[in-house]
């Protein structure tokens, strides 16, 4: 018996002294946790001051229906299911009965509503019973965030999400200025493995993200957004891009991207302006045309003969739109009339011995080169090459000035014309202006010139 004892009081001391730290701190983590609380993360602005996207504070509220004395819930248990009932729309025995049913079966976490604002939030603080705070009247809140974009879907791809879908657009490419630092709050394990906040105050107050400032205008946004639906509605398009794009400085000032789902209705699906890298079509005359006139092989008074409307290459046929043709014109008016044949001709008849030179004057002027834009997922441009054998074939040449054969996005082919609208000087795309922590500019975004002159 005595061997027997000193084993039990052996054992006592070894736990409550000797390991007595570490089932401590067992217990405490199996009962108590410092559960993380989300920070707020940044505003992102448009240039004029209107919000994209915000954080949006929600609460969910609950009960802990034992913790109320006796004669605190007989006293006010009427004033309370009363201003529920008013609240939240079922009648006041209804939350009688709920509430009841729940002390007497000693339920600690009742759920009560969910996704309440903060003021609704502030408004059930008020509430009889709820008044007395959490240990007296057993009000539990949880708070989260959601993110909302207060101007609806417009512009809704480029601003983009930084949640369980991805990172995407500004959201996405802007997270580390935008997500804040998490804080902490001290939470009590209950029945049904449930947690219960010890105390209405957080144990590390969260701090919230920076704010971005974009260029995005939104009364252009507004504009680009309707006139690009107007567009794909009338022809029932697939989908379809507008960019709205400052000359001198490059900021966006719109931008929208729309495609059709199976309902057809039109919705932000992807970022097809800056991802999307298709042929081109007669857009790249403009680039073909500025080749030869760079290397002043033509001016814009050169004499081409675009015959009927037809002109053969090899074994395929290159046509114009105008039936009949456009007969001779100028070089000038080929670029007016979009004319496939004489931009093909004048192409051919002075790069067709030496089609690397054209390719060359092109990755001159940046055609075929990536923007390096701030936001991911932007498309691969490319251009055939003579040095690549197995894809250079004998029409190449003639295709690719029109735009066939070749892949560029659409904000690359906004890029380049918008540096001949600039005198020459091409400038980079710009999305953001400045990221900001209240009124402090953390940083600034500056023009950025690609080439000073193409």
């Amino acid at each position: 018996m005595f061997l027997f004892a000193a084993a039990i009081t052996y054992k006592v001391v070894q736990i409550q002294f000797v390991d007595g730290d570490f089932y401590r701190q067992k217990a405490e983590e199996r009962t108590v946790r410092n559960f993380e609380i989300k920070a707020n993360r940044g505003n992102v602005y448009t240039a004029d001051g209107s919000l994209l996207a915000t954080s949006v504070s929600k609460f969910d509220i609950r009960m802990d229906a034992v913790t109320v004395s006796d004669e605190n819930f007989e006293k006010n248990i009427k004033g309370l299911c009363r201003s529920l009932a008013k609240t939240l729309g079922n009648s006041e025995g209804y939350y009688e009965n709920y509430i009841r049913k729940a002390r007497k079966n000693k339920n600690r976490y009742l759920f009560i509503t969910r996704n309440l604002s903060y003021n609704e939030y502030m408004k059930f603080k008020e509430f009889p019973i709820f008044n007395l705070g959490t240990y007296k009247g057993g009000l539990i809140a949880e708070q989260r965030t959601v993110r909302e974009h207060p101007i609806g879907k417009i512009a809704e791809r480029a601003v983009g999400y930084d949640d369980y879908r991805g990172r995407v657009g500004i959201e996405g490419n802007f997270h580390e200025f935008l997500q804040g630092k998490s804080g902490k709050r001290l939470k009590q394990r209950i029945a049904k493995g449930q947690w219960k906040p010890l105390n209405d105050n957080n144990e590390v107050e969260p701090i919230d993200g920076k704010d971005i400032i974009t260029t995005i205008d939104l009364n252009v946004q507004d504009i680009a957004h309707h006139a690009l639906l107007g567009q794909l509605e009338k022809y029932e398009a697939d989908h379809g891009t507008v960019v709205v794009m400052e000359t001198k400085t490059g900021e966006i000032r719109a931008i929208s991207n729309l495609g059709r789902n199976q309902e057809g209705n039109y919705y932000e699906r992807l970022n097809y302006a800056v991802g999307e890298s298709h042929e081109p079509g007669s857009t790249f005359k403009m680039m073909s045309i500025m080749v030869a006139l760079e290397d002043k092989v033509i001016d814009t008074a050169t004499i081409v003969d675009t015959e009927e409307g037809k002109y053969k290459v090899y074994d395929r046929t290159v046509r114009d739109s105008h039936k009949g043709g456009y007969g001779k014109i100028s070089a000038a008016k080929v670029i007016e009339v979009s004319s496939n044949i004489g931009i093909v001709k004048l192409i051919e008849q002075n790069y067709g011995n030496n089609p690397q030179k054209f390719i060359d004057g092109l990755q001159r002027m940046e055609v075929g080169k990536k923007l390096n834009l701030p936001i991911k997922g932007e498309g691969l441009p490319t251009l055939p090459n003579p040095k690549d054998k197995k894809k250079w074939y004998g029409t190449s040449l003639a295709w690719m000035t029109h735009g066939y054969g070749v892949s560029i996005t659409p904000m690359q082919t906004l890029t380049f014309y918008n540096a001949i609208a600039n005198n020459g000087e091409m400038v980079k795309p710009r999305f953001i202006k400045e990221i900001r922590s209240q009124d402090q500019i953390i940083k600034k975004f500056d023009k950025e010139v690609i080439n000073t002159k193409i």
